[in-house]
This record gives structure tokens, C-alpha cells and sequence, in this order.
């Protein structure tokens, strides 16, 4: 069997599109993953390991800030001191309170699941991590630093809103918004690319919510469609801010290895001090993907793909407006110093040429009709999520607290480790 294509040199045989097939399933299945898990497995690739910016970066196999490596060996703190942020603030939220009725998403530390409140009948989606899990890899702070922006972001329209947080002896619940229009990541899967006006569209209220963090002193630092949902109507909602690093103020770095491989700005890569303007290095990224499909820079080798980064000239093909081209020249700028965002942040892509046609008091207030509507019929319809989700059973452990009885000596130092993660917002603040 043999397909002609316009795009080829020759034919494409029926091994080769098998061929192309087994690359995108490659593709989509390393993006799912976390950087970790990703380290971990590029480690154990003896050709990936032997390129020298490969060896390098696997110097740092986990997340650390620069004062922590370097720091003289001592005990560590128990897990009382590592966090406490104060007494509960929603003592009584338990999960009975609720029906858990899909799972829509998992993570490294536990499943995000559609639920309705009993009382309320109202739908959100509860986020359920073990604490166990995170213990392990000594990931407590980055959990409790996505809770503290997650309380920041009742404010802001293209962020997802924490409604309230709780926990039990062995796993923590965020209550959020519930937003089912599937991932950008999802859509991109479906349809390659978009066209330069949803783009745009896109772009535009992923800046703002960018813009927004960074006025709070927040860096985002993972970026990608995976972490960028679409509503109902079709608006973007930023999600997932457990790589956020908070205090950075305008001129403030920070040097924490992190991030998605396909997203890594240069300075990263490099082991560099970086600032918020990685962030606009990410957004680049994905614009970038938006019209062409895949990320800039990409490669299927990642000791290729990190060179490519590093070193390789970016390439645009001629099928987009020059201020298109412009902007994604200034965003994926390898010397951050120069890049567009250096110098006054939001404001410098907020005037770009390229977004010339968005009126952003409009945006900001969604009174733009979104490119693309997603058509859902209201919280039950699921068709926006990866199968993969929804068809695995919900565990009966999640809606229910473990027994005090069962409770081991691991569960009681999990329920310590996070003295102070629940939360209720104050009753004003709804109003």
C-alpha cells in the first residue's frame, strides 16, 4: 500500500507511515511525563548520556534550589518544621462530602477527579495527592507553593480558582474549578496546528495570565498545553502551578533546575541564574507550536533537542505574518538579557505588532468571542478528556478518610509534614 503526498520527495509506504505513527506516540507519551521521570529515563540511555550538555544537566537529577546544594550537611528538619503554615482554616471539609464520579487526570502524586458536592451539587474538580508519594521524592514545598498561588488567583480570569483545600492523615484535596474543555494539548493532538487568529487569541490571554503571576512576584516556569485548558465557552485557564516559584521580584533569579525538556529555555539548560522572562522563552515555545505542530527545536534524540536549544538558529517557514515571525524572533531570543519581555515584562508583548487587533480591556473581561467553542453539554460531557482518564475506575481510598485504627507511623508524619495546607476563602470574598 502506498499514499501519495503532496509535502514528500517520493511516497510514503505503509512502514513508513507506521514509522511516523511510532514517532508521534513517542512524542505524546514523553510529553506526559515529568521532568523527574524523564531524567531518570534519559539516564539510563547510554547514547543520549554520552553528549556532554547531556552529562551535564543530569549532574542535577531533582529539583534544588542553589543554597540547598551547596549547604553543609545537617540533619534534616522534622516534618513538623518544613511546613507550617498556620492552623486549618476549613477543619471540617472530609471527602464524604463529596461523589467522586471520573477520574479526568493523574499526575506524579495522585489523580484530579470530577466530583459533585453532596450539599452544594455543585461540580469541581478535586485534586487528591498522596502524601506518602510526595514525601518520598521531598516534594512538600513545591506542593504547598502551588497551594499559595492558587490562593492568589481568585482574581484573575484565565487562572483556575482554588474554592478550598483539606486533608486527611494520608492524602491532600484542592477543590478547584472544574473546567472541562479539554487541554490545549489535546486539541493541538487533533487538529496539528491552528490558524494564526486562534493563535493570537490563545497567546493573548496566556500573556495576560502570565503578566498577572509576574505582578504577584510569581514565575511560572512550566508552561505547555498540557498545563493550559480550555473552558466552556472556549477561554484559556492556566492550571497546575507546583513548579511556580514565588518572590522573584523585577530584576530577582532564581537557578532551579526545572521545567518540561521540549520547554527549557537556554539559560536553564545552561545551569544559568534565570528570571521571569523564562516564562515568555515558554510562551514562545508554544505559540510556536500552535502554528507549526510541534515545538521549536524538537527533536526525538533530547541530547539533540537540548543542542538544538542551545545552539541551533530558530527556523520559521514562511507560512506566517511577518509580525508573527517577529514576535516568536524576540520571544525565543537565546540571550535572555535581549529577549522581548527583558526589559518591562507584560507591557512589551501586551504593544507587540502582533497583538495590535486585541482590544485587552475586552479580553481581560471576555467579552472577545473565543475562536473555538468546545460545545460541551454541561459537566457530565467528557469528550474533551483523554479516554485514558475516564475510563479508569475511581478508587474506592479516595472518598474516604483511612482508618484511625490502620493509621501507620509514615501516615502520622505525612499528616505533620502539611500542618496548615487547608483552606476556606473568607466569606467576602465571594461576594
Amino acid at each position: 500500500m502506498t499514499v501519495k503526498t503532496e509535502a514528500a520527495r517520493g511516497t510514503l509506504t505503509y512502514s513508513r507511515m507506521r514509522g511516523m505513527v511510532a514517532i508521534l506516540i513517542a512524542f505524546m507519551k514523553q510529553r506526559r511525563m515529568g521532568l523527574n521521570d524523564f531524567i531518570q529515563k534519559i539516564a539510563n540511555n547510554s547514547y543520549a548520556c554520552k553528549h556532554p550538555e547531556v552529562q551535564s544537566i543530569l549532574k542535577i537529577s531533582q529539583p534544588q534550589e542553589p543554597e540547598l546544594m551547596n549547604a553543609n550537611p545537617s540533619p534534616p528538619p522534622s516534618p513538623s518544621q518544613q511546613i507550617n503554615l498556620g492552623p486549618s482554616s476549613n477543619p471540617h471539609a472530609k471527602p464524604s462530602d463529596f461523589h467522586f464520579l471520573k477520574v479526568i487526570g493523574k499526575g506524579s502524586f495522585g489523580k484530579v477527579l470530577l466530583a459533585r458536592h453532596k450539599a452544594e451539587e455543585v461540580f469541581y474538580a478535586v485534586k487528591v495527592l498522596q502524601k506518602k508519594a510526595i514525601l518520598k521524592k521531598k516534594e512538600e514545598k513545591h506542593i504547598m507553593s502551588e497551594r499559595n498561588v492558587l490562593l492568589k488567583n481568585v482574581k484573575h480570569p484565565f487562572l483556575v480558582g482554588l474554592h478550598f483545600s483539606f486533608q486527611t492523615a494520608d492524602k491532600l484535596y484542592f477543590v478547584l474549578d472544574y473546567i472541562n474543555g479539554g487541554e490545549l494539548f489535546y486539541h493541538l493532538q487533533r487538529e496539528r496546528c491552528f490558524l494564526e487568529p486562534r493563535a493570537r487569541f490563545y497567546a493573548a490571554e496566556i500573556a495576560s495570565a502570565l503578566g498577572y503571576l509576574h505582578s504577584l512576584n510569581i514565575v511560572y516556569r512550566d508552561l505547555k498545553p498540557e498545563n493550559i485548558l480550555l473552558d466552556s465557552q472556549g477561554h484559556i485557564v492556566l492550571t497546575d502551578f507546583g513548579l511556580c516559584k514565588e518572590n522573584i521580584e523585577h530584576n530577582g533569579t532564581t537557578s532551579t533546575f526545572c521545567g518540561t525538556p521540549e520547554y527549557l529555555a537556554p539559560e536553564v539548560l545552561h545551569k544559568q541564574p534565570y528570571d521571569r522572562t523564562v516564562d515568555w522563552w515558554c510562551l514562545g515555545a508554544v505559540l510556536y507550536e500552535m502554528l507549526y505542530g510541534l515545538p521549536p527545536f524538537y527533536s526525538r534524540n533530547t541530547a539533540e533537542m537540548y543542542d538544538n536549544i542551545l545552539n541551533k538558529p530558530l527556523q520559521l517557514k514562511p507560512n506566517i505574518t511577518n509580525s508573527a515571525r517577529h514576535l516568536l524572533e524576540g520571544l525565543l531570543q537565546k540571550d535572555r538579557t535581549k529577549r522581548l519581555g527583558a526589559k518591562d515584562d507584560f507591557m512589551e508583548i501586551k504593544s507587540h505588532v502582533f497583538f495590535s487587533l486585541i482590544n485587552w480591556d475586552d479580553l481581560i473581561n471576555k467579552k472577545i468571542t473565543p475562536p473555538f467553542n468546545p460545545n460541551v453539554s454541561g459537566p457530565s460531557d467528557l469528550r474533551h478528556f483523554d479516554p485514558e482518564f475516564t475510563e479508569e475506575p475511581v478508587p474506592n481510598s479516595i472518598g474516604r478518610s483511612p482508618d484511625s485504627i490502620l493509621i501507620t507511623a509514615s501516615v502520622k508524619e505525612a499528616a505533620e509534614a502539611f500542618l496548615g495546607f487547608s483552606y476556606a476563602p473568607p466569606m467576602d470574598s465571594f461576594l
